[in-house]
């Protein structure tokens, strides 16, 4: 291969740096690649029982409104913990909270009648330990690895990501079909124990200096930072629509066994198809680090998730094409998302990254739980497949509004990064700091 060829293919795949030069962040890494496999396999579990033991459709909506409850009420909260205290501490009592939950998930499948309000209450409390585990998580990465290597490290763990989102349905699809409902839970269980291993192996990570003690006020002073860079908010916006609107991952239990009657295994292939193409995506990463035009990158992306989307809502006809385009779908995604996420940590001092994250972690994860109702609800009325194909549409005339609205977004110059970051936020009374 020549010299010149070469050099642009690397160019192009994602930069492993990170895990090269960054110990604790490659350990962080390692346990949550066979952590992240049972969470997987459990996403997809999950709406799959309830579908089963009820009938409906409504029954995978109310799923997603007990989780986004507590992801509302206290991701904001966890944000401003993981800012007061030490966020290594912080994530081994979330992973052992949610190991603890998944063995609960397990039992509760083992009863001979199982209780539906049973599942959806440890449900409520596993999403919950999320809310606060994701923020602390991500906040961290910022403090083990150096500025410039940030981005590369935001990729990698979309990486991480969208490879157990591929290789954890397809598990799960084997083991539900194979072992049953309550084997996978408990896979699930065993594989926290990779991320508390790692998190006892890396150095603590305490709370910067002039820290504040979780409160109100401190939560607002959050808020307040993030409403005023105009970039970070578009971001978040941008993301909802295309959540809310775009996000067919509630119909797949639908669609699997009415539409394309595929079964379990079927099932597991849906959920791991946008996975697969993000984590094609995420290897084609490597020319992140080098994009001036962040905000723009970041709208024509979202514009390709939701033709895709789109595209498969019409594709009923043919399975293996309705995968392909779920495959582009995650390849945008996944772009969106590690652009996203760089514009959001590049532009939060690390006293207020916690909290900032917190919004981000509160838009990416309570909007595809309101995305769930609101396709479960159009689905329960119209159907799965009308569902689909105006959710797609819709996202594609929210995003066209949302560049009206945030120029600031298709303006934004990563070179501006520094400029921004030597303006202190206005301080905000209130908040004592945190002992």
């Amino acid at each position: 291969m020549p010299a010149r060829r070469r050099d642009r293919l690397r160019a192009l795949i994602v930069d492993v740096e990170p895990l090269r030069r960054d110990r604790d962040f490659r350990l962080l890494w390692i346990g949550q690649v066979v952590s992240g496999l049972g969470r997987q396999v459990t996403t997809i579990v999950l709406p799959y029982q309830l579908y089963v033991l009820t009938g409906t459709p409504l029954a995978i909506g109310a799923l997603a409104l007990v989780q986004v409850v507590p992801i509302m009420a206290f991701a904001l909260g966890g944000g401003v913990v993981a800012d007061a205290v030490d966020r290594r501490r912080l994530l081994l009592l979330t992973q052992a909270g949610l190991a603890a939950a998944s063995v609960a998930l397990a039992g509760l499948a083992l009863l001979p009648a199982t209780p539906v309000l049973a599942i959806y209450a440890v449900a409520f409390v596993a999403a919950g330990l999320g809310a606060i585990d994701q923020p602390a998580r991500a906040s961290a990465v910022p403090r083990l690895v150096p500025r410039e290597r940030l981005p590369a490290a935001i990729a990698l763990g979309q990486l991480n990501f969208q490879a157990a989102g591929v290789v954890g349905p397809a598990i799960g699809g084997l083991v539900l079909a194979t072992l049953g409902i309550a084997a996978c839970y408990v896979f699930d269980a065993i594989t926290f124990a990779a991320a508390i291993g790692a998190l006892l192996l890396i150095a603590p990570i305490p709370p910067a200096h002039g820290a504040v003690r979780p409160s109100l006020a401190a939560i607002a002073e959050g808020l307040r930072f993030a409403r005023r860079r105009r970039a970070i908010l578009a971001t978040f916006a941008v993301d909802l629509n295309a959540m809310i609107f775009g996000m067919p991952t509630a119909l797949f239990p639908v669609l699997a066994l009415d539409v394309f009657r595929v079964g379990p295994a079927g099932l597991g292939l849906l959920a791991a198809a946008p996975a697969a193409g993000a984590l094609i995506g995420a290897l084609l990463t490597g020319w992140v680090g080098r994009v001036r035009r962040t905000g723009r990158a970041v709208l024509w992306a979202t514009a390709g998730w939701g033709l895709a989307i789109t595209a498969f809502g019409l594709s009923t006809f043919s399975f293996p094409l309705a995968l392909v385009f779920l495959a582009a779908a995650g390849a945008a995604d996944v772009i969106t998302a590690v652009l996203r996420s760089a514009i959001v940590q590049l532009l939060t001092p690390d006293e207020l990254r916690g909290r900032v994250t917190s919004i981000h972690i509160l838009v990416v994860t309570g909007g595809p739980r309101l995305g769930d109702v609101e396709a479960s609800a159009v689905a329960s009325l119209a159907g799965a497949q009308l569902s689909v194909v105006s959710g797609g549409l819709l996202c594609l005339v929210g995003l066209v509004a949302l560049v009206r609205t945030f120029p600031e977004l298709a303006a934004f110059d990563m070179r501006q990064v520094a400029g921004l970051e030597a303006r202190p936020p206005e301080p905000v009374p209130g908040p004592t700091p945190a002992g």
